[in-house]
């Protein structure tokens, strides 16, 4: 079993342990740990290649706290936007939520704009980038055609008046362009705003850009539709819309405000499976409880439990990924086994020299994990992770340490560890259940 010898550069090692070791998962350098996974990943790539080629596509990423899924969603993020997807990200939380009458859809939306991403921009921000490459494509064909640049927006931007609120979201679009000529940095910035659904009244917007309309709850999907035919008009692929933390809508009280949520969710994986809208994924990232509760998960409306139940001939270890659910799989031994070595790659840097601990350590840490808490270690990673990165951050600060006497010192820190998992759950987020030594 080979190890990687690439140098890692430092800033990049020290953003990968400390966004581990916080619970957290980094959003840069994935590669250098991401072990198991292969049919999944496969899948991702299925998807992305579905959405590039005009289709639509939704899965639903189930898994228990701690298990990878924030990871698995990064990753699927990753590949989108190596392959010339744009990429939009959020948690859903208290004031975010896919439907409601009180700005939280459109908070969402909000939030989806803000992170938005290109390959060229992975951090988010990257909405400007996108509007001035179409803007920059539309200068280049005028010029070979010898048309007016005026003209060549009209007609690019022509088919999405055909669709829900198309109008005005063009309207916007060829107001940043008239903007752009004039060097009106304002009025660029205020067309931003709007597409970024940061204006909260209709009177601001039509005076700042002399629109009806803006984007609110009632039109968070209309626009996201809109928006992945525009950068597919921009010259990208399709959009991939990425939503971790579905819980909370598992977590909403108001059983007509999860009714609500769940329906805008069967018209999102309607569209998806029978092909009504084009060039858009959407990823969501839950627990099994928001998926199968009888009572408040997706399995409390009819129609969803129909359309996401498991296929009944995938038993006995046998496994069907090709529905919208794809349940994360327990990582193997042999995969934690080489998700250390990758983890303690990335501590020594990518030199093999300055490895803090030997094989052996690696085999002793999972059979301590073991006794001590059995097999959830292999259904919660996110735990054995923040470990063993705790471990390796003890041996560099006091060299000379034997590993061996620093095993033994370990102990869950979680007021919650039951026979599921050592979990921890606070205000819906994905907490860490950490080990401290």
């Amino acid at each position: 079993m080979s190890e990687s010898t690439a140098k890692i550069k430092p800033k990049d090692r020290d953003a990968i342990l400390q966004a581990l070791r916080a619970g957290v998962v980094p959003r840069l350098g994935l590669q250098h740990v991401q072990v198991g996974r292969i049919r999944e990943v496969e899948e991702m790539i299925r998807d992305v290649e579905r959405i590039a080629q005009g289709g639509a596509s939704i899965r639903f990423i189930i898994g228990e706290y701690g298990a990878g899924k924030t990871f698995f969603l990064n990753l699927a993020r990753l590949i989108g936007l190596e392959k010339k997807l744009v990429v939009v990200g959020a948690d859903l939380a208290p004031d975010r939520r896919l439907h409601a009458s009180g700005g939280q859809a459109r908070n969402l939306y909000a939030e989806l704009l803000r992170n938005l991403a290109t390959r060229t921009k992975p951090e988010g921000g990257a909405l400007a980038s996108v509007v001035e490459r179409f803007i920059g494509d539309a200068h280049k064909t005028a010029k070979a055609s010898g048309r007016e640049v005026e003209e060549v927006v009209h007609q690019r931007l022509a088919p999405l008046e055909d669709l829900v609120s198309g109008f005005d979201f063009t309207t916007v679009l060829t107001r940043y362009w008239q903007a752009s000529e004039e060097g009106n940095d304002a009025g660029k910035a205020a067309a931003l705003r709007w597409l970024r659904a940061e204006y909260s009244t209709r009177t601001e917007a039509r005076q700042a850009l002399g629109v009806r309309d803006i984007i609110d709850d009632a039109s968070f999907y209309d626009y996201l539709k809109l928006l992945a035919k525009f950068v597919v008009i921009a010259g990208y692929d399709g959009l991939l819309v990425v939503l971790d933390e579905m819980v909370n809508l598992y977590k909403l009280t108001s059983v007509q405000a999860r009714s609500a949520n769940y329906e805008q969710i069967l018209r999102i994986l309607n569209d998806a499976l029978q092909g009504s809208a084009a060039n858009i994924g959407f990823l969501f990232g839950g627990t099994p409880e928001f998926l199968m509760d009888p009572r408040r998960g997706l399995y409390s409306y009819p129609a969803l439990q129909s359309r996401l139940a498991e296929n009944s001939f995938a038993q006995g270890g046998l496994v069907d990924l090709s529905g919208p659910v794809i349940r994360l799989q327990n990582l193997t031994p042999e995969d934690l086994y080489v998700l250390l070595r990758n983890l303690r790659n990335v501590h020594a840097g990518g030199d093999p020299a300055r490895n803090a601990v030997p094989d052996e350590a690696l085999g002793a840490f999972m059979e301590h994990c073991g006794k001590r808490i059995g097999d959830a270690y292999f259904r919660t990673p996110r735990n054995s992770v923040t470990a063993f990165i705790n471990l390796l951050a003890v041996l560099e600060q006091n060299p000379g340490t034997p590993w061996q006497t620093l095993l033994g010192g370990i102990a869950v820190s979680s007021e919650t560890a039951t026979s599921e998992g050592i979990v921890t759950e606070a205000d819906g987020d994905d907490e860490l259940a950490s080990f401290t030594l």
